[in-house]
Parts: C-alpha cells; sequence; structure tokens
C-alpha cells in the first residue's frame, strides 16, 4: 500500500508538472474561415493548449497566462490542408529510366526535403499512397519524433498489383528478373500482402485496380485485380481497421474497386455514369488528380518521361478533367488529391485553381482539402477544422480565399500543432 501511495504521489506530480508546462499559444488573425459553415469568424483568437485547439475566441477576450501570442493583422486562417495523394519520396525531375542514375538511398533522403516543402506549403497531413522499401514509414518516424520537419504522413508502404500491371515492375527485360515488391495474383495472396504490409507500417491500403499512366505496356483502362481479389484485400484491411485506396482510372476497374467496399477511388478518370451513380451509393469518395497534366505536357519530356507515358496522359487528361466535373456535379464525395511526386511537391495548392475551373466554388475545392478529406482518413476529430479538440494546424493567407482560391499557392504563415513552421512578413 505504501508503495502504491509512493507511485501515485509521484503520478501526480508529473500530472502537475505536465500541466503548468504544457505549451500554451494564441493566435490571432483578421478572419477564420469555418469550414464547416462556409463563414468567416472576424477577429478570432484561436487558443492551442498542447498541440491541440482549446478554444477559438475573439481578439479582446481574456489571453492565458503565460501564452505565446502570434499576431497575424490582416491575414484569413483556415485549417491545415491534407492532400490525399502524394509521393513523397518522389520526384518528376527523374522520368522514365532516368531515375537509374541514382542508389536506392538517394529517395528517402529527397522524401526530407519534399517533406518540408509540403508542409511550408501549408500540407499539415498527407496520404503517402506508395513507397519503395517502407521510406514513407521511416519519413512518418522522423518527423513525427521531431528530428525533421514535414506533415502528418499516413502510410501506405507499397501499392498492391497484380503481375505485369501497373504496380508491378514492367520497364525492363525477362533477364533482369524484376518484380514488384507487392504482387498478388489470388485473394488469398492479397490477404497475406495486407498483413505484411500492416505489419511493417501501413496506416491506409493502395491497390492497382487498373492499369496507369506512368508504368510501361498497359494502358489506363485495364482492370489488373479482380473483384474476389478486391473483396479479399478489403475485407482483410478493414477487419484491420485500414481503409483502402485504389488507383483506378478504367470504368470497369472503378466499379470492381466500389462494389469491392474501397474507401476512395483515385484519378477516377474514366469513371462512366454507373461509376458514378455507385459511388454516390456506396459512399465512395473519388480523388481525382486535375491539374499534374498541365506540368507533365509541359515538362515532362525534358525530365525524361517516355513518350509512350506522355501519349497516355494527352489522352485521358481533359477526359477525367470532365468526369471531375461530372462527378462533383452529380454529388459525389471529393478528396483533394494531387499525386504530388508527379509534379513538384510544394506546388499542391495549384490544384484548387483547376477544381473551380471545372466547376467547384472555391468553398467546395477548401472542403476537400479539410473536412471531407479528414473524413475520408477517418480522422475527423483530429484534422480538416479549426475548432475545439483539434490540432493546432493553420494556413494563412493574405486576402480573401473564398474570391481567390490562387491565394492558396502563397501562403504567408503555417503553423503545425501549435508551432510556427513559417511566416512571412
Amino acid at each position: 500500500m505504501r508503495i502504491s501511495g509512493v507511485v501515485v504521489a509521484v503520478a501526480a506530480t508529473w500530472a502537475i508538472a505536465g500541466a503548468v508546462e504544457a505549451k500554451t499559444v494564441a493566435v490571432s488573425a483578421e478572419r477564420l474561415l469555418d469550414v464547416a459553415t462556409g463563414k468567416y469568424v472576424d477577429k478570432p483568437l484561436v487558443v492551442i493548449v498542447d498541440g491541440r485547439i482549446s478554444a477559438v475566441e475573439h481578439q479582446g477576450d481574456a489571453v492565458p497566462a503565460g501564452a505565446e501570442r502570434v499576431d497575424l493583422p490582416g491575414v484569413t486562417l483556415l485549417p491545415g490542408l491534407i492532400d490525399m495523394h502524394v509521393h513523397l519520396t518522389s520526384s518528376p525531375l527523374f522520368g522514365g529510366y532516368s531515375r537509374l542514375q541514382y542508389t536506392d538511398s538517394f529517395w528517402p533522403i529527397l522524401g526530407v526535403t519534399h517533406a518540408r516543402a509540403t508542409l511550408e506549403a501549408g500540407f499539415t497531413t498527407v496520404r503517402n499512397v506508395g513507397s519503395k522499401d517502407y521510406e514513407d514509414v521511416g519519413l512518418r518516424q522522423a518527423i513525427d519524433a521531431g528530428f525533421i520537419p514535414g506533415p502528418r504522413i499516413v502510410t501506405a508502404t507499397y501499392a498492391i498489383g497484380s503481375t505485369g500491371g501497373h504496380c508491378d515492375s514492367t520497364f525492363f527485360p525477362p533477364s533482369m528478373k524484376q518484380k514488384g515488391d507487392a504482387v498478388i495474383d489470388s485473394p488469398n495472396e492479397g490477404r497475406k500482402m495486407v498483413r505484411q504490409l500492416h505489419k511493417y507500417g501501413a496506416q491506409v491500403i493502395k491497390i492497382c485496380a487498373t492499369g496507369g499512366v506512368f508504368s510501361h505496356g498497359d494502358t489506363p483502362g485495364a482492370q489488373q485485380l479482380t473483384l474476389e481479389e478486391i473483396k479479399a484485400i478489403v475485407d482483410e484491411a478493414h477487419a484491420t481497421g485500414l481503409r483502402v485506396a485504389a488507383h483506378a482510372h478504367g470504368a470497369s476497374g472503378i466499379k470492381a474497386a466500389i462494389l469491392g467496399g474501397v474507401d476512395t477511388i483515385e484519378h477516377a478518370s474514366l469513371a462512366d455514369d454507373e461509376d458514378i451513380r455507385l459511388a454516390i451509393q456506396h459512399g465512395a469518395y473519388f480523388g481525382m488528380d486535375i491539374y499534374n497534366t498541365d506540368y507533365t505536357q509541359a515538362e515532362g519530356k525534358k525530365n525524361g518521361v517516355l513518350e509512350e507515358n506522355l501519349q497516355k496522359d494527352r489522352d485521358i487528361g481533359d477526359t477525367q478533367r470532365e468526369n471531375f466535373r461530372k462527378a462533383l456535379k452529380a454529388g459525389v464525395k471529393m478528396i483533394f488529391s494531387t499525386d504530388a511526386g508527379v509534379y513538384p511537391h510544394g506546388t499542391n495548392a495549384r490544384q484548387f485553381a483547376t477544381m473551380v475551373r471545372y466547376g467547384a466554388t472555391p468553398l467546395q475545392a477548401i472542403r476537400t482539402a479539410t473536412l471531407t478529406a479528414a473524413e475520408a482518413l477517418d480522422r475527423a476529430k483530429d484534422v480538416g477544422q479549426a475548432t475545439p479538440g483539434h490540432y493546432g494546424d493553420l494556413v494563412g493567407v493574405k486576402g480573401d480565399p473564398l474570391v481567390d482560391v490562387t491565394l492558396l499557392e502563397h501562403p504567408v504563415f503555417v503553423m503545425k500543432g501549435g508551432d510556427v513552421v513559417k511566416r512571412v512578413p
């Protein structure tokens, strides 16, 4: 009993010390966008305690004693942004075979630079949907431990694909004996792969349901996983508490992914009316990367992208954008997915203007990267809003992003978990 009393006393002392030492920050600005209502809070005072928002008050209200003050006159605040489809350890500067000039350990080092650029661009949370050698897990661990700056990363590790498919290694002859590390060809192999990826750090499962733009020898529209394989992967992932994202350009692959229970459809370039109806019926999200074609067509050849891949990109680019317009109008839940890594990290926000050009209002576009993205991540209690209980993640711009969404391309202030990441005078 006496030992127990000592333990309780020590624990109480630690608790008191922790409460005293908890960091408190008070952020004031011109206004704060409530993304849920679409309305502004004028002259807000956002109080952040130990990394989470404790209150949203108004300037002139009492500031907690000892709070660090961050005053941002003329700045509009939004919640930290979320990109649901990035590849932090990939770079668009190395296309086709040019990446073979670099050793394997080159890519995670690039990831450190890309993580910083992404965070400073106002994206405080990202979903990394595919990397080799569990590089994204190491990057996440280094960021979470405070060794390097970067966004919160939801890691997928390897993307699961079929033999000869988009997520296999298809650029080499048989003598090279190349094979993707997450290739499966049956439902049971799919279940086993989910277990393996989860074992080594996957927080979301990514599958390649169809062909792709940047693979060799296939077409984006071709289905590459069967409905039975998709169902097995999804069942195993959901049983483990993981959500599933499907790379799916073609209509049949999109249908199979939705019917198989996939949570988010990535690209959705060739979605037909039935795909759109099924997405609404089943509550699936579309993450349509409708900006990056501009970059690929302008810079891809210089960066070594093969003509085969450039042509595939040309073939589906306009169709994908018109299907974005159609799906948005129909009421499909849209998430902000850029495929950054195909175009430069840190320029993620360029997609907002493209979304507006193809039918979204600025508020709808912003919600794809806040409210809806957080919901699709199953992390709505942590990210996606600047309200009490959420992380102290804020991005600030000069002006009104509901009038000019391109302002998000040039944030003047970024905060993650109550820590200032970027502040432009």
